[in-house]
């Protein structure tokens, strides 16, 4: 097949160069990769409980510390993928960051201490950088500039799916296996081990189907001193810098989302007289509904990414995450059906201001520097990470369970402002323009 002038699959024109196997590898990438990063803070929830046995009172601030461990190790480590891609592919850091993953999901119910657990999230972070990292960079490299838009949301839409199924299948097994007379330690470690098979085989699957070699040829890759400063350089751009400020807080979005909506639904399961297992589950329900409201809501967002300037649509992104991430200040028990309007705009909101943060950076980074770039837009996220979720750790702790969501709105209210100052000075253009 002849793909030298673009090609289409379904409504997304691809780049030249790049096949419709290419697309659906990526969309399959989409599906698993977010999907089994996520799962290890819902798995994070059941170890905590039953491998460790650590106070509930104590749990928030555990928490906000592991993903501070698993930030760290993505701000050392993402921007060194992003820079090794650039010179070898993305296809080969891609399929060893998810690798390094299932070693992870290996190892992590094997821990017997704070500490073991700890450099078992270090590691798994490590395939984190890689693996999400490559995700993020192929959906730039895969779509011709006028339907940037179409495949963030479609890749959000496989995301959401994603999320779903592994959330949804993984939460069942601890209990299934102790229905079938298994302990609870064993259940859970049996439930990790089948997670790091899946993983394991998707790898499989993008080799074969991911695109091999480099987004730029040869002659054209800049040298490695080069491609170690473009980040910062490329930040006199104040489209980037707000695709910059961007991925710090919509970062921070996606992981409160996934990590604190789980925990103070457990810990609601509690109140209610649950067992740690279906407390989890209750918990990894909020996570379904909100995760269902964002796939049900990205196709629209990224129409309005791809029919708005996209400083426009960074404005509009942040401010409904601005709206989600408050509003539930106004929730009191999590698992009432009165809740689950707010947890819906959670959804819209967290995938809103993520999404539209991917297409302003995608379109305003250069092709042959595009993976340090980004690597840079990941570095971003995960410093965005370590403070969102440390502070919002202590305020799940001291103040209110909704108080990371809160923290997060106000943040997202500050990207709206600069997204309205950037507007007014240097607005690019409208992508169908382009």
């Amino acid at each position: 097949m002849n793909t030298d002038a673009g090609i289409r699959f379904g409504p997304i024109w691809l780049s030249p160069g790049i096949s419709r196997l290419n697309a659906s590898a990526f969309m399959f990438a989409s599906f698993v990769t977010i999907g089994f990063m996520i799962f290890i803070n819902i798995g994070h929830a059941y170890v905590l409980n039953e491998n460790l046995g650590i106070a509930k009172d104590s749990q928030g601030a555990h928490t906000g510390a592991f993903l501070i461990v698993n930030e760290i190790s993505l701000l050392l480590l993402m921007p060194v993928a992003g820079i090794l891609s650039d010179r070898i592919g993305r296809r080969p850091v891609m399929v060893g960051g998810l690798l390094v993953m299932a070693l992870g999901y290996v190892l992590y119910p094997l821990a017997t201490s704070v500490a073991e657990l700890v450099f078992y999230r270090a590691l798994f972070a490590a395939g984190v950088a890689g693996a999400t990292g490559m995700l993020g960079t192929i959906t730039h490299d895969y779509p011709q500039e006028k339907s940037r838009g179409k495949i963030i949301g479609l890749s959000s839409l496989m995301i959401v799916l994603g999320s779903i199924f592994v959330a949804d299948i993984f939460r069942r097994l601890p209990d299934t296996f102790q229905g079938r007379g298994f302990d609870s330690i064993t259940a859970g470690q049996y439930t990790f081990w089948i997670a790091a098979g899946a993983v394991a085989f998707a790898s499989l699957v993008l080799q074969l189907g991911l695109k091999g070699g480099t987004a730029a040829k040869a002659e054209d890759r800049p040298p490695l001193n080069v491609l170690l400063k473009s980040g910062l350089k490329h930040a006199r751009n104040p489209r980037i810098a707000l695709s910059y400020a961007a991925a710090f807080v919509g970062r921070s979005d996606l992981v409160i989302l996934g990590s604190f909506t789980v925990l103070w639904g457990t810990f609601a399961g509690y109140e209610k007289g649950l067992d740690t297992p279906q407390a989890v589950r209750s918990g990894t329900l909020l996570f379904l509904y909100a995760t269902a409201a964002a796939g049900l809501w990205s196709p629209f967002i990224g129409m309005i990414i791809d029919r708005f300037n996209r400083v426009t649509a960074m404005a509009i992104g942040a401010g409904l995450g601005m709206i989600g991430f408050c509003a539930v200040g106004f929730v009191d028990d999590p698992l009432e059906p009165a809740a689950l309007p707010f947890i819906v705009l959670l959804g819209v909101g967290q995938i809103s201001c993520f999404a539209c943060a991917q297409a302003l950076i995608g379109q305003e980074a250069p092709v042959n520097e595009r993976g340090a770039v980004l690597g840079a837009f990941g570095l971003c996220g995960a410093v965005g990470i370590i403070i969102a979720t440390g502070v919002g750790g202590w305020l799940f702790d001291t103040w209110m369970y909704a108080g990371p969501f809160i923290m997060v709105g106000l943040a997202n209210g500050v990207i709206v402002a600069l997204s309205l100052l950037v507007r007014l000075r240097s607005p690019g253009v409208v992508p169908v323009h382009a």
